[in-house]
């Protein structure tokens, strides 16, 4: 209605300017004519301000309408949003429905980028509501996630469950190893005679190895050892007795002493009997007035000790460059017997002797004030014996089926 009047009011002003156009020109009509268009523009100009004044009203009226909208919108939005939510069955479901709503294309991020066509008051207003609405969504996504992962849990769990009505594994436990068990039963028995345990290099000089124990380089029963030369000084040591001739020259001249010395050592030997790296104890006693008799007597305590007491013994003349006399022990048990004879089947098993005066004289004890008896044997072959061990490389192979007997 107000565009149809003004339309009027235009054409009825055009009209009255293209008369002007034809009348002669005087005051008086200029006059009248200006009288009149002054009249027409002033009706001209309260129409165009009634035109805005309804204009303004229509636009008030469609922004009213447009947030009204947008307000449904949301809370229509926000109710999706809640059963979305609530229906997610995983993390993946989960995502999803957050891209649809808080993605970059997302429902409530496009109102977010519409409102920039509200006015300046409309705006704050509108940006609060989707703001409280993206809070409640991303507080609801939280919530659902954590329920998520503890259903997840459980049902894990619950597969995982544990049938304790069935037996359990049997756990497999460690023990001693054969070789450390037989010397431990030897060490047990020596230290129950007083004997202390001393412990030496295995890199070792070839002085002490050899010289100080009555082997000069000349000497012929270096010939017996095919040894791990590292220089022509140094070697991996072939016997435990260098221990001996340390301890000998760590204690005051001719002062007693009584010890065993357990360890490992090498030498050129491998086949069922012999190991190029096996292990040894021997032994050494020093003191004034020690006869055979205590080295015999000492031997058959520790025998008896080790395989019992019906464990027969017997020393047998032999050769070695530290001891003077030496000798050769067997033994045999009741149980060990040829079966046409009652003759006892003897086992070689360790090497002894009086101490050599010279090997006193090389570690600063003096042969005419102080005696002594030394010994050695092989744990691996006391091993074999005691438990009935018939190829001395199983002690080495790591073999489970072997160890676990033990």
């Amino acid at each position: 209605m107000e565009d149809k009047n003004l339309q009027e009011w235009k054409a009825k002003a055009s009209a009255v300017l293209d008369d002007i156009k034809n009348q002669v020109e005087g005051s008086d009509v200029a006059t009248e004519v200006r009288s009149q268009m002054a009249k027409i523009l002033g009706e001209v100009k309260k129409m165009e301000k009634e035109q805005q004044e309804a204009l303004s009203e229509v636009t008030d009226q469609l922004h009213q309408k447009v947030m009204e909208f947008m307000t449904s919108d949301l809370a229509l939005m926000e109710k999706e949003a809640r059963a979305r939510i609530a229906a997610a069955m995983d993390e993946q479901q989960l995502h999803e429905a957050r891209v649809a709503f808080l993605g970059k294309k997302g429902r409530l991020t496009a109102v977010l980028r519409s409102m920039k066509d509200l006015s300046a008051e409309e705006r704050p207003k509108m940006g609060a509501l989707a703001n409280k609405i993206r809070n409640e969504i991303e507080e609801l996504e939280g919530q659902k996630k954590e329920e998520i992962k503890a259903r997840m849990l459980n049902a894990r769990i619950e597969s995982e469950r544990i049938d304790i009505t069935l037996p359990s594994r049997q756990m497999r436990k460690g023990h001693i190893h054969p070789l450390n068990k037989a010397l431990r039963e030897i060490v047990k028995s020596f230290t129950r005679m007083g004997y202390s345990v001393e412990e030496g290099p295995e890199i070792e000089s070839d002085y002490y190895n050899f010289s100080c124990l009555n082997l000069p380089k000349d000497h012929p029963a270096r010939d017996m050892q095919d040894s791990f030369y590292i220089t022509p000084d140094i070697l991996l040591r072939t016997q435990t007795s260098p221990i001996q001739a340390r301890t000998m020259q760590k204690h005051e001249p001719n002062s007693p002493i009584r010890m065993i010395a357990p360890g490992k050592v090498f030498r050129w030997d491998n086949d069922a009997t012999h190991s190029p790296v096996f292990h040894q104890v021997e032994g050494l006693v020093v003191d004034r007035g020690i006869k055979f008799s205590d080295l015999k007597g000492t031997l058959e305590i520790f025998l008896k000790d080790l395989f019992g007491s019906d464990t027969r013994i017997r020393f047998r003349a032999s050769y070695f460059p530290f001891t003077e006399p030496s000798a050769e022990v067997d033994i045999s048990f009741s149980s060990r017997v040829h079966d046409d004879s009652d003759d006892p089947d003897w086992l070689e098993i360790l090497g002894c002797g009086m101490v050599n005066p010279n090997v006193f004289t090389l570690n600063g004890y003096d042969p005419k004030v102080v005696s002594g008896f030394a010994f050695g044997m092989g744990i691996e072959r006391i091993a074999m014996l005691l438990y009935g061990i018939d190829d001395l490389r199983l002690f080495y192979q790591n073999d489970m089926r072997f160890l676990k007997q033990f």
